[in-house]
């Protein structure tokens, strides 16, 4: 059954980034058009309790996860500057088969991110 995942680790700190917003829109291949579709919240663990999108809401289609770690940075005391030099990143990533589990992790740091199709 397919499924939309996430997973964020704050690597600055060594740890899963609990307490992190995240929003995910659908994007129009025709319009480039944004639909926002839900936000979420990470746990303890850096997870969503439950999977972004179910196997009854994933579509084929573009997508774009949005993760607000100048917020989650600033709410850790983390050394910054202001304005912070990453605020909120964009993934944008494709959903080509619905019944596929997709993964998208985000390792981050107030400097630098990465991000992979994970399992």
């Amino acid at each position: 059954m397919g499924k939309l995942t996430t997973h964020v680790l704050d690597t600055a700190h060594g740890c899963p980034a609990a307490n992190l917003t995240i929003e995910l829109w659908a994007i129009d291949s025709q319009t480039e058009q944004k639909t926002h579709l839900k936000t979420v919240t990470t746990n303890a663990d850096g997870r969503t309790d439950s999977p972004v999108l179910n196997e009854s809401e994933i579509k084929i289609g573009t997508y774009e996860l949005v993760f607000a770690i100048g917020n989650y940075f600033a709410a850790k005391s983390a050394k910054t500057t202001e304005p912070a030099f990453l605020d909120r990143v964009p993934i944008r990533f494709g959903i080509a088969d619905a019944d596929a589990h997709y993964h998208v992790p985000l390792l981050a740091s107030p400097w630098s991110y990465s991000t992979y199709r994970g399992s």
